[in-house]
This record gives C-alpha cells, sequence and structure tokens, in this order.
C-alpha cells in the first residue's frame, strides 16, 4: 500500500493494518521528511489519545491529514506509533 499527496509517497508498505477501512502503516515504512508534527489530538473511545502530524510536501501543507496513536489503549496496541492519513492522502495499491 502507499500514501501519496502532491504527487510524493510519504508511505509504503506490504504490512499496514486496517482498523475501522483506514490503513495503519508501520513507523518504519513512513517518510518522516513529509510529516510534520501537529498540536491537535482527539480522543477516541477504545483506541486512545491520537496525535497528528502536518502532511508537508514542498510549500504546500495538508493540515492534520496523518495520525497516530503513541500510547493507544490495550485493544489498540496492535497500532501503537502506526500512522494513518486522510484530508486527501490517496492511499492505493
Amino acid at each position: 500500500m502507499k500514501a501519496i499527496w502532491n504527487d510524493a509517497i510519504i508511505a509504503e508498505s506490504d504490512a499496514t493494518i486496517v482498523v475501522e477501512g483506514n490503513h495503519y502503516f508501520p513507523p518504519d515504512s513512513v517518510h518522516r521528511e513529509f510529516l510534520r508534527a501537529s498540536g491537535t489530538h482527539t480522543v477516541c473511545s477504545w483506541k486512545g489519545l491520537a496525535s497528528y502530524y502536518d502532511v508537508v510536501v514542498g510549500s504546500a501543507v495538508n493540515k492534520d491529514a496523518a495520525w497516530y496513536y503513541p500510547v493507544p489503549k490495550s485493544a489498540a496496541e496492535n497500532i501503537e506509533n502506526y500512522v494513518a492519513f486522510w484530508h486527501g492522502v490517496e492511499i492505493s495499491e
């Protein structure tokens, strides 16, 4: 699977984990040079506290387009630090 935005491959892996229709990419499969930490956080009742990244390609910024669970609840331990995408980031094979 690939996560693509503005013609850049943000992440690529054969080992994503699908949760609620979202592909979560292993931490080592994400090209960190395209991510910038965001101050945004949300709470999922069963996964826990999510942290966000802005996706940045050149001068284009896609605010809060990636998220992850740094310390998930026990039900979501399998996606700890895995990164998922939305807001126009294309996920394809």
